[in-house]
């Protein structure tokens, strides 16, 4: 169990030093989905906000990274970018839907 666990430590450590952005990036949108799994759980409004918040923060930090790269000339394959800043725009979209919707609701 305990080699398990340190391999999983020490992934998380590589994997944060190999690609930061990335990392925190994925570390937001895990948290986006603990929130929403919680507020689906406990209708609270906090945990959708700070939900909804975070796919918003990772999709507009995906998006800048990636109109980063392309203009820094990083050699990555064109359709990965594309996939990868179109699931960007979609989960902007949803975010900023779910920000409508939630504040319809109020009033």
């Amino acid at each position: 169990m305990m080699r398990l666990w340190n391999f999983w430590v020490n992934t998380l450590i590589l994997s944060s030093q190999y690609n930061p952005p990335r990392f925190i990036e994925l570390l937001m949108l895990m948290l986006a989905i603990a929130m929403l799994l919680i507020a689906t759980i406990i209708p609270d409004k906090p945990y959708l906000v700070l939900g909804l918040s975070f796919v918003f923060g990772a999709s507009i930090s995906i998006l800048v990274r990636e109109g980063m790269s392309a203009r820094g000339h990083v050699h990555s394959p064109f359709y990965q970018r594309l996939i990868t800043q179109f699931t960007a725009l979609l989960l902007l979209g949803i975010s900023i839907y779910g920000f409508a919707d939630l504040i319809q609701s109020l009033s």
